[in-house]
């Protein structure tokens, strides 16, 4: 069993729960053969959340009464609402899931009544819903139609700004027999004086102002230029897309090869004080490229050397004047400044926390006598490996020293007698002395 419903913003097909809820299906199903829910505005918009709809005026209509169950519109005004019995197995799980909107019996607050008006979730996992609205179905396809209602603009009320409506309702499938009193309309009905009055914008309606050719190309030319300055903000070569290159720099071109900047200052300096002039050149080879930025420190200075430069003969050349359109400079600066902010900002290396430019382990011990320093606190550093040589050769000169002194007797008797090498700490190698007897000695008694 299910409904095909046809709004503004695409098809929607819903499977009715028939089984766990048949009267509110029931309900569903013959306002939907009556037309009743034809042209009815959707409402109450909440991103992520749910809309609502089924009120054939809305809420914003004075001669709206909230609409009407199936047993209404055939009875009377008296049965304009019944009871609703919610089925504790049914919870609002599922983005798509479609429910009866209720309120508070005004007969027993401890019930529950429905009429025409119901809920579509456009979230997961709404438990909030569990209790308030009695679900009876779940949409089956039109999840775009979903997405297309959920990005509508909306106003504070949560009512699209321009209408989305219910078209035409088509059932697939009805197992109900129709109530007492029923009519099918033969067709459509058409929508009353009531509900157009409550239209806004309609989805056919250009709301653009109609413009002439040269001016619908002026303002593409204008999407386009902000499009560009956007993308170039993206990717970093422009601080941001509303810059503009400043009016004090000129931009001079057709430039002989040999003019310098200090050449150039000289001439165009009768125009007012310059803050800076430079010919660009070649990185590589460092040849004039045979243009030149002046930047001026008023604004009036830039235009009236702008307006005397003009063709003026330099080094047999003609150079030709315009006001910069070169906001590379700009560029440059706020990047470097950015660039400094970045990096004091977040500390450590390249503006990054916890990254060292060397990778040494701080002992954050002072010795006494000696200033703090940043060394390897687990192996031997060069300054100590150069004071351990020192010591090493202060050493091995001191014994050089105690053996020269030995008496003739201590030498001439073999006592003392060594042999072997040393290995010293710079890599040469000096003969060991060892006393052979003593060696010999200790062989025994360990043996």
């Amino acid at each position: 069993m299910a409904v095909l419903l046809e709004t503004s913003a695409g098809d929607i097909v819903i499977d009715l729960k028939v089984t766990e809820a048949p009267k509110l299906c029931e309900n569903f199903l013959k306002l939907c053969k009556t037309k009743y829910y034809n042209f009815s505005p959707i409402y109450g918009v909440q991103k992520g959340f749910s809309f609502q709809t089924g009120d054939p005026l809305g809420p914003d209509s004075d001669e709206s009464d909230g609409g009407s169950s199936i047993w209404g519109l055939i009875n009377g005004p008296a049965m304009r609402t019944f009871n609703v019995d919610f089925n504790p197995h049914l919870k609002h799980l599922e983005r798509g899931t479609v429910s009866m909107a209720t309120a508070v019996s005004t007969k027993d607050p401890d019930k529950r009544v429905a009429g025409s008006q119901f809920i579509i979730t456009l979230g997961d996992s709404l438990d909030y819903l569990d209790g308030k609205a009695a679900i009876f179905g779940s949409v089956a396809e039109g999840f775009d139609a979903l997405e297309k209602i959920n990005d509508s603009f909306c106003d504070e009320k949560g009512r699209p700004l321009v209408d989305i409506r219910l078209k035409h309702t088509i059932i697939i499938e009805d197992p109900f027999d129709d109530p007492p009193g029923l009519t099918e309309p033969p067709k459509s009905p058409l929508p009353t004086k009531a509900q157009l009055a409550t239209v806004r914008i309609g989805e056919d309606d250009n709301i653009e102002e109609p413009a002439d050719d040269e001016a619908v190309e002026r303002m593409r030319r204008q999407r386009e230029a902000r499009a560009q300055a956007l993308t170039l903000e993206m990717v970093g070569d422009l601080p941001f897309a509303e810059v503009k290159p400043p009016e004090n720099v000129l931009f001079v071109c057709k430039l002989n090869p040999v003019t310098t900047d200090e050449d150039l200052e000289l001439i165009f300096s009768r125009f007012g004080t310059i803050l800076s002039c430079e010919v660009i050149r070649d990185k590589r080879t460092n040849d004039s490229l045979q243009y030149a930025f002046i930047e001026y420190e008023e604004q009036a200075s830039c235009e009236q050397a702008y307006f005397k430069m003009q063709g003026v003969l330099i080094d047999d050349h003609r150079i030709h004047v315009d006001f910069s359109q070169s906001v590379s400079k700009l560029s440059d600066n706020w990047r470097s400044v950015t660039n400094s902010k970045r990096k004091s900002r977040g500390g450590g290396f390249g503006g990054v926390s916890g990254l060292e430019k060397k990778r040494q382990y701080k002992s954050g011990v002072e010795r006494k006598g000696r200033e703090k320093k940043d060394r390897y606190g687990m192996i031997i550093d060069e300054e100590e490996m150069r004071k351990w040589h020192e010591r090493g050769s202060k050493e091995a000169g001191s014994r050089r020293e105690s053996s020269r002194s030995r008496s003739p007797q201590a030498r001439d008797s073999g006592h003392g007698r060594t042999e072997g090498r040393e290995y010293r700490a710079n890599g040469s190698v000096r003969e060991e002395r060892h006393d052979l007897n003593r060696r010999d000695n200790f062989s025994k008694n360990d043996w």
